[in-house]
């Protein structure tokens, strides 16, 4: 089989499954639309930062967010000094989409 492992579509599901995560996946589609960076969102990502104040929660729930895509495979990460920046993993979500198309 190729695309997602069903353990994997499962993690994905279960990531999607909250509305703010949902949410954040739809915001990072457009990453020009968060505020200026130092280095544009387009080339690393949107900080945490500027996640975290669109969601409106702190700090931590919004890293625990983050962390859950990561761990579905849904978004990558990239660290600039203290910041962590984050961007959708459009392979991993063309293979979502290539899973359902074919399992469901």
């Amino acid at each position: 089989m190729t695309g997602l492992s069903e353990d994997e579509l499962v993690q994905v599901f279960k990531a999607l499954g909250h509305p703010t995560r949902l949410c954040i996946m739809r915001w990072l589609k457009e990453p020009g639309s968060f505020p200026p960076q130092e280095r544009p969102a387009e080339e690393v990502g949107v900080c945490l930062k500027h996640i975290q104040a669109r969601a409106g929660v702190s700090q931590s729930t919004a890293s625990q967010f983050m962390a859950i895509l990561q761990r579905a495979g849904l978004v990558t990460s990239h660290r600039i000094g203290q910041w962590t920046h984050y961007q959708r993993n459009e392979k991993r979500i063309g293979e979502l989409g290539s899973t359902i198309a074919t399992m469901i």
